[in-house]
């Protein structure tokens, strides 16, 4: 399953390491990458990956979570198909 990631926060060193590390950890595969700073706000968009047989995008949404509460950053997880289907309307 393909997967879009949003991360969000005040940059801070550390962010792009931790939320990939612990991507990897989940077994999840990052096929791209776009980040930026707007001032002093870090926004980051990954495309993933995962075999959906080994586990849920919630599972991996909460796998996530104590990296967002300690980088303090929000990172949200959403199936690449709902906007796929967005743009076939």
């Amino acid at each position: 399953m393909k997967i879009i990631l949003t991360v969000t926060g005040l940059d801070h060193v550390g962010i792009i390491a931790a939320v990939a590390t612990r991507l990897a950890e989940l077994e999840v595969n990052i096929l791209n990458v776009s980040q930026t700073l707007m001032g002093d706000y870090f926004t980051m968009i990954m495309q993933g990956s995962f075999d959906e047989t080994t586990r849920t995008i919630e599972e991996i949404q909460e796998g996530v979570r104590p990296v967002a509460e300690s980088a303090q950053v929000e990172i949200r997880i959403q199936s690449e198909a709902i906007f796929q289907a967005m743009h076939t309307l």
